[in-house]
């Protein structure tokens, strides 16, 4: 008789292993929308009206630290598609590719992207339908991606896919526009509408009936956006692809607001992400259905987990690491976040976030913290909080927002300070913390390269020269990445003097930025060094000494010189980091009006205009408009 029982359970055995040896590769589905944080019912918000959401968090798998790596979509959906920093690609720049532009992003071309990974082991792939992967993609990496790409459309009905739909009604642009939006949401039934009063609006943002307003907006636009993916999810119920498919839900970074949208703090990068796992594939669970995951995920993870769920190996070029199938490595300790340039602004930050806590370096403290962009300071609610601030009715926690001068770092304590309004990198007894996270910060900077630091037009400058990616470029080079670094951290005047001589043109560039950073009254043999920067074969460098002087109150006859050749140059970033001189010192300005206004006119590289436009507007009271 145990003989018996004993052969049942071992035929038991090995005809489960059998089932599950045999399984399909699974289908994955990922549903992607825009500009939102974790504004959903599931996450506990009381004003959201997700129920297709909630109720697939319920059967799923709701992740409350999934981090994306910038704060803005096309770097962010950098990092996705190659698994990849885009600071370490020399892609973290908002449009480092753009139609309008000479000079792009470039991504080598051994560096495999997930879909033709996924494509090589079987799968149909579709993007239906935004890209925007932010550097110049010439390879044809989907199945199909347009507006009609779909699974349904694969010619072989057993043929595993992988598919993304991309939904762009929560876009910022569908809350600052009320006809966007009344077109978005002419189908909501009154009963779903957000009653804007009841909606408890962030410290850092005027309470105003107008604010109020593009809140209720937004939760509207999400309204609309949770019946989208009910649709999505019947088209695979009907197909009978329900339990054969992984499905994915999450958004590119935070909500598309102030001090959200653009910025490093969890309103921008911590995002809403629910994973549903059939039960056939009850084995890949990271926990019982309807599970709480606080795991910190990073956007670069997305590719390699994906790429494992297909039973697929993983390039060794991604930075990321799988969090879902076999053989997955230990959790990830921190999340590294960054930004660079914002449209036609840079303003280089980098972050590190563990569970508990965030550290944030600024490389450019003497900017202001908000600085001015077209496309929000287009938005009513940055309208909003501009007028506040001009008349004096904005709350303390909103005048952080528009501070002239930043710290050189800051330290949160997510677990007590969720908004990130109380810096506590001057607190004592936290001092431990900040060395700590400050050591991950540089650490990671070495290991990943990251190219960010280097001035946009020597980057593309290199690569022009050399005709390839910064990221093999540099690799082949003398290391000089140590010095770039303590360049652009240090407060040491005898090594930012000595910096303006190294044979590297970024670290030099790094020593005339450091001079501009310097709050201390420079010696006169500074000064006398950064003159004769001004005429540095490599004219970025130069443009550095002239604000770095500028700064300290130096003007001269060569350093205008300086300017007006920038002014004219053939690269364009080379244009763009000499109209950012322009408009913050008005002398130059003034002098340079002329060749100001023919750029606003005839620049192809709009981010130019933009600039020089706000020079103009600011010294003669006008509000011209540019594209």
């Amino acid at each position: 008789m145990i003989r018996i029982f004993l052969s049942i359970v071992f035929f038991s055995a090995l005809l489960s292993c059998m089932e599950e040896s045999s399984e399909n590769p699974p289908n994955i589905l990922w549903i992607t929308v825009e500009d939102i944080s974790p504004d959903l019912g599931a996450y506990g918000d009381p004003i959201a009206h997700t129920p297709t959401l909630d109720k697939l968090a319920s059967k799923g798998f709701l992740y409350t630290n999934a981090i994306a790596n910038a704060p803005v979509c096309a770097p962010a959906r950098n990092a996705i598609i190659t698994g990849m920093y885009p600071s370490s690609l020399g892609t973290l720049h908002m449009r480092s590719f753009s139609k309008d532009m000479r000079s792009s992003g470039r991504v080598p071309d051994h560096v495999k992207l997930y879909p033709e990974v996924l494509r090589a082991a079987g799968y149909y792939c579709t993007n239906n339908s935004k890209e925007d992967y932010n550097f110049d993609l010439k390879r044809n990496i989907w199945d199909e991606s347009s507006n009609t790409a779909h699974w349904k459309n694969r010619p072989d009905k057993h043929r595993p896919f992988f598919s993304i739909f991309n939904l762009t009604m929560t876009h910022e642009s569908c809350i600052n526009s009320k006809e966007k939006h009344d077109r978005l949401t002419q189908d909501l039934p009154s009963e779903l509408r957000t009653n804007p009063n009841t909606i408890e609006v962030p410290p850092y943002y005027p309470d105003t009936h107008e604010v109020r307003t593009l809140l209720a907006r937004h939760y509207d636009n999400i309204a609309v956006m949770d019946s989208v993916v009910e649709k999505l999810l019947k088209e695979l119920e009907e197909a009978g692809e329900s339990e054969n498919t992984i499905v994915f839900f999450y958004s590119d970074h935070g909500t598309g607001l102030p001090r959200h949208k653009r910025w490093l703090f969890d309103t921008g990068v911590k995002v809403p992400f629910i994973i549903y796992i059939p039960k056939k594939y009850k084995s890949l669970y990271p926990s019982n259905q309807g599970s709480t995951i606080d795991q910190l995920i990073s956007f670069i993870d997305l590719a390699p987990t994906v790429i494992q769920l297909a039973g697929a190996e993983v390039p060794e070029t991604m930075q990321g690491k799988a969090f879902l199938g076999k053989n997955i490595e230990p959790e990830r300790e921190y999340a590294f976040i960054a930004r660079g340039r914002m449209d036609e602004r840079y303003d280089i930050q980098r972050g590190v976030r563990s569970k508990r806590f965030k550290y944030l370096r600024y490389y450019e403290p003497n900017k202001p913290f908000i600085q001015y962009m077209n496309t929000p300071e287009g938005g009513p609610l940055m309208t909003a909080i501009r007028k506040a601030e001009k008349t004096g009715v904005l709350s303390k926690e909103g005048q952080q927002m528009v501070a002239t001068k930043k710290p050189t770092e800051s330290l949160f304590d997510l677990s007590k300070d969720p908004q990130e309004l109380n810096d506590i990198a001057n607190d004592p007894s936290k001092k431990k913390e900040l060395i700590k996270l400050r050591a991950v910060h540089d650490q990671w900077m070495k290991e990943v390269m990251d190219v960010g630091l280097i001035p946009e037009a020597i980057i593309r400058g290199w690569e022009n020269k050399n005709n390839q990616p910064i990221y093999n470029w540099i690799r082949s080079q003398e290391n000089f990445y140590d010095k770039l670094l303590l360049m652009s951290s240090t407060v040491d005047e005898d090594i930012l003097f000595e910096g303006l001589n190294h044979k590297n043109e970024a670290v030099r560039y790094w020593a005339g930025q450091g001079f501009y950073n310097f709050e201390k009254k420079i010696r006169p043999a500074t000064i006398q060094r950064l003159e004769k920067k001004l005429s540095d074969p490599i004219i970025n460098v130069g443009i550095s000494s002239a604000r770095a002087l500028l700064k300290h109150k130096q003007y001269s006859e060569k350093l205008e010189q300086v300017l007006a050749q920038g002014l004219k140059d053939q690269n364009e970033w080379t244009r763009l980091q000499t109209a950012l001189v322009l408009d913050d010192f008005k002398k130059p300005l003034e002098a340079m009006e002329k060749e100001a206004k023919a750029l606003i006119k005839n620049d192809y590289n709009k981010y130019v205009a933009r600039v020089l436009n706000r020079a103009l507007n600011k010294r003669y009271g006008t509000s011209n408009k540019v594209r």
